[in-house]
């Protein structure tokens, strides 16, 4: 049971160990999870900036191959409801016996349902709770809210091994200003949504997912300074392939950064800048 935003090692080693256990005993494995995000609803004013969107999380707890994935709704009832009536309520649909979630993890009204109480209730209720420890990489605890800071930073290279793959965004590709085709750099410009986690600003060498096909890119993040943009966006231009695009869903995974965003004096400035970022994106993915 949990948020699992980003599905992170730590995420990645709870499931695993759940399911492992699960069929080491013959029992079956669920992976409870929450829609939408809980801190939409605890804190409606500061909404979270999501690592991962509900069909993103889908695929990546799929991965492990739970024998049931629940997506409760969290709701203002959730939000009043105490663990112990939340678990009941768990208890008269499922039979369970054992319940595993990481070590800070808290639940039902207040937070009341840490771990110690989740083991009295548990005593009541008649199932086992464990427990997975948190994971550090280099002596760095691994956690939804550091691969956030470390994207807002542009480190995707050290987010990734927070994360255990790399960091990706995904949307539809919607039409532009049609500039990048002006100047002989075709983009795909992607529809991310507004609660989406994005890396900092700046130019990524990326890889995109189109058709099954793994394709080399060159990703611009960011509001275009020298075109004097308002709005963020998120500009793919795919090396060596071209083709109609709009209305696909491409998936973006961020490799590495090349550098950060500018405003250049002028176009031709802008276009000897974006062959340069071409060449190094290409040397870095392709060799």
């Amino acid at each position: 049971m949990g948020k699992f935003d980003g599905l992170h090692l730590g995420h990645r080693q709870l499931i695993s160990t759940a399911v492992r256990h699960a069929r080491s005993l013959g029992f079956l494995s669920a992976v409870l999870t929450w829609e939408p995000h809980p801190n939409l609803i605890l804190r409606p004013g500061t909404p979270p900036q999501l690592l991962s969107n509900l069909e993103e999380k889908i695929e990546l707890i799929g991965s492990f191959d739970p024998d049931l994935l629940i997506i409760a709704p969290f709701t203002e009832a959730t939000k009043t409801t105490s663990a112990d009536a939340y678990l009941a309520q768990i208890c008269a649909a499922l039979p369970l016996r054992e319940l595993w979630v990481g070590a800070g993890f808290a639940m039902g009204r207040d937070r009341e349902g840490d771990v110690p109480n989740l083991m009295s209730i548990g005593q009541e209720r008649g199932f086992a709770v464990g427990t997975a420890s948190k994971v550090e990489i280099d002596g760095e605890v691994v956690s939804a809210s550091r691969v956030r800071e470390l994207l807002a930073t542009g480190h995707v290279e050290r987010a990734a091994m927070l994360l255990g793959r790399p960091f990706g965004l995904r949307g539809t590709v919607v039409p532009g200003d049609q500039r990048g085709r002006v100047i002989g750099f075709p983009t795909a410009n992607l529809e991310i949504s507004p609660n989406h986690v994005m890396p900092a600003d700046g130019v990524y060498a990326c890889r995109v997912l189109l058709d099954g096909m793994s394709l080399p890119a060159v990703t611009n993040v960011g509001l275009r300074p020298t075109f004097g943009m308002i709005q963020r966006t998120v500009e793919a231009h795919l090396l060596d392939w071209s083709g109609d695009i709009y209305g696909r869903t491409l998936q973006i995974t961020f490799l590495h950064r090349l550098r950060s965003e500018q405003k250049f004096a002028g176009i031709e400035a802008l276009i000897a800048q974006i062959r340069q970022d071409a060449e190094q994106a290409r040397r870095l993915l392709i060799g």
